[in-house]
Formats: structure tokens, sequence, C-alpha cells
């Protein structure tokens, strides 16, 4: 009985011992695998952190990447391709709670493509497309309706170039998402994106070179089903300036200084600045409107050689003074924009200078609605040696009216406000 006691406890202790060793065992081991997994997690982390980055990347490289549109130009033209110029600032035009963006575009060199693609190449078969990333964004609580038409000017232009829908897909472009077949319907809280193709011959790809910059003009948004009239328009159009290389970049850049007349807008040639001042904030009362002398600016002005005949008459040197109007239209009819006159009066009005509307911009469609504001520009050119021999330190008064209706009726009873340019 004596020895069965003790192999009893003999046995029983070794069971502890073994359970024991086994319970230190799986801890050392649950430690190890802790540590172990502890160690591989910052590991996995950067990894899933690096993969994220790189897609992050490579989504913020490929959104504007032209790639895959320049490989089918070239197999579709049978042409070869070289990018000359690439840029990814992007312009915005609003009209209203509608936005059309500019998001990108790239110049391309399409050489020695088949004839059938010729004859937008003014029948060349050599020359240049503009490849363009639009963006068309409806943030009103409505429907709206925009037909894709933007085209591309310069100075000298002979024409306007619109798209070209036979170098890149069919379901990239842009006027296949906004189609004719749906009323160019954007629905309310839309967005589109799509691309445009603008093809160049040789000659003009030379031309817009030497230019350095070309211009997209923006249609118009409206807001009802086929009718493309003044009354459903939002807004006004607008435009984009592309530069077609860093030194069109700098020319952008330069001119955006100055008040936008004829003379900027459409590159009619180079404005250096003589005197400006701006913030002037001289209001008065014309009929319902209110009219605020905002700025002017005198600007010594050389015309390119395609515009030199406009100003064939100054002999001596060209100065442009722009003076900048706000108009507050409290009256219940609109402000036609291109009726508007004035006069530049110097030495006491014994010399007066007509406001030159080949200077201005404004089209018959160019409003002030009731109840809105906005810009006013008038334009006087001078004779530079006269200028600067006798007006240049005279006093000048701007006489402004009368206000005139889009039908160019005077709203105002003949009534005109003066205005004298502070120094």
């Amino acid at each position: 009985m004596k020895r069965n006691l003790i192999v009893y406890f003999s046995l029983l202790m070794i069971t502890v011992l073994m359970v024991s060793g086994c319970a230190g065992s799986e801890e050392e081991t649950k430690k190890e695998v802790s540590a172990n997994v502890d160690q591989e997690k910052p590991d996995e982390a950067d990894k899933e952190a690096k993969e994220e980055k790189e897609e992050d990347n490579k989504e913020t490289a490929s959104a504007n990447d032209f790639s895959s549109l320049i490989q089918y130009m070239e197999k579709e033209t049978q042409g070869t391709t070289k990018v000359l110029y690439e840029n990814n600032t992007p312009q915005a035009h609003k009209m209203e709670n509608v936005s059309i963006s500019l998001d990108a575009y790239t110049i391309v060199e399409l050489k020695d493509f088949h004839t059938d693609f010729s004859i937008p190449f003014g029948s060349e078969t050599d020359g240049g497309v503009i490849l363009a990333k639009y963006t068309v964004k409806n943030d009103m609580e409505k429907d709206v309706y925009y037909m894709p038409s933007e085209y591309i000017t310069f100075t000298g232009a002979e024409k306007h170039y619109s798209h070209n829908r036979y170098l890149i897909p069919k379901e990239d472009q842009l006027s296949t998402k906004l189609p004719f077949d749906k009323d160019y319907l954007l629905k309310a809280g839309e967005e589109v994106i799509g691309y445009a193709a603008y093809s160049f011959g040789a000659t003009d790809l030379k031309k817009i070179n030497e230019l350095e910059t070309v211009t997209v003009m923006v249609p118009k948004v409206f807001t009802e089903k086929g009718d493309f009239s003044t009354s459903t328009s939002l807004g006004s159009e607008g435009k984009f300036e592309l530069a077609m290389n860093e030194g069109g970049v700098e020319k952008i850049a330069s001119n955006a200084v100055f008040y936008q007349d004829r003379a900027t807008v459409d590159n009619w040639g180079d404005k250096e600045m003589l005197k400006e001042k701006s913030g002037i904030n001289d209001s008065k009362q014309l009929g319902d409107v209110n009219v605020t002398l905002d700025g002017y600016q005198f600007t010594s002005f050389t015309p390119n050689e395609v515009e030199a005949p406009r100003f064939s008459n100054f002999k001596n040197g060209i100065v442009i003074l722009t003076a900048k109007f706000k108009l507050d239209n409290k009256a219940s009819s609109e402000i036609g924009m291109p009726f508007m006159t004035s006069r530049l009066t110097v030495n006491d009005g014994s010399q007066y200078l007509l406001n030159d509307n080949m200077l201005l911009k404004y089209r018959e469609a160019d409003n002030i609605k009731p109840g809105e504001s906005g810009e006013l520009l008038q334009v006087y050119a001078f004779d530079q040696e006269q200028y600067e021999k006798i007006w240049k330190d005279k006093a000048f008064e701007i006489e402004l009216g009368p206000i005139k209706d889009k039908e160019a009726k005077d709203t105002s009873k003949g009534k005109r406000l003066m205005f004298t340019l502070p120094n």
C-alpha cells in the first residue's frame, strides 16, 4: 500500500511538471508570435502606405495624361507625333452656378499623316494638334443646355478652329457626352469631362508659335431646351488664354495687369504702362443706374504686324487710355453695352476725343440685366507725340452717357455724367 502511494504521488508530480512545462512553452510561443507580428506590422503598414501613395501618384499623373489619345491619333492618321508643350494649370469660366473649365492641354506635332485627314489641316500633311481636357459642371438645381462648341482663334486667324472629331476616340470627346440628339442637356448636379482636338496645318502652327498665345472662346449656357436666345442665357461668353510655350506663359502674365480692352484681349500688340490709378471709387447717379469710375490706365501701344494697318493714321506712336467703370443697374431695362458712348475732354473742353469702338469688344448681346452690376470699359487712342508734348500733364475729364438699352434707346433722357481723372 505504501509502495502504491509513492508511485501515485510520483506520477502526479510528473504530470504537473509536464503541464507546467507545456504552459510555459505555449506562453513563450505566444510571446514569440506576438513579437513577430509586432515586428511585421510596421513593414506591412509602410508597404500599404507606399502602395496607396503610388496609386495616388498614378491617378494624379494620369488625370491629365494625353498619351492614350496621342497614341490613338498616331495610329489613326498613320503619322508621327511629338509633344511640343503641355500645361496643367486649370482655367475656369463661371456662368452663375454652371462652370466650364479647361483642366489641361498639350500641343502635339503631327507629321507625315495620311492625306485623308489633310483638309482640317489646311490641306497639309504636316502640322500640329492642341488636345484640351474640359470639365462642365452644373451646380444649379435645374437642368441647363450647353453646346460644346469651344473654338480657338488668334491674331490674324482667317477662320475659327473648331473640334476635329476624327483624331481622338469618339467616346472621349466632350461633344459626344453633350450631344445634339439630347439637346446638349446637362442635368442638375451633373458633371461631364471630355476632350477636344484642334488641328493646325504647318503654316498655321508656325504662326501661333510665333504669336505665343491663342484664345479658346467659350459659348454661353442656356436654361431652355432648343431656345438659344439672350433671354434664356446665363452669364456671358468666356475665354481661356493658351500659351504655346514658356514665352506665352510670360506674355499672358504680363497682359493680366492691363484692362481687358480689345487690344489686350485679341493680342493686337504690346502695351507698356505709362500711368495708372485704381480704386478711385467716384460714384454718381445717372437715371436709375449708379455709375462708378473705378480706375484708368495710360499705355504706350505697339501694334503687331497683322494689326498695324488699323493704326495707319498714327504716324508718331500710339497711346491708349482705358477707363474702367462699374454700372449698377437699378432700372427695369437692360443696359446695352455696345451702345454706351463717351468723350474725353482736355484743356477745359477745348479739345476732345470720342471713345474708340474699334478698341472695345462688346457684342450686341452683351448687356447688364436689371438688378445686376457689370464692368464698362471706355477706350481712347492718342498720337503719342501729341500726348507727350501737350496732353500728358493736362487735366482729363470723361463725359459718359446717356444710358442706352439693348435696342440702343436712350433711357436717361439725354443726361450725361462728368468724371475727372485724378492724378
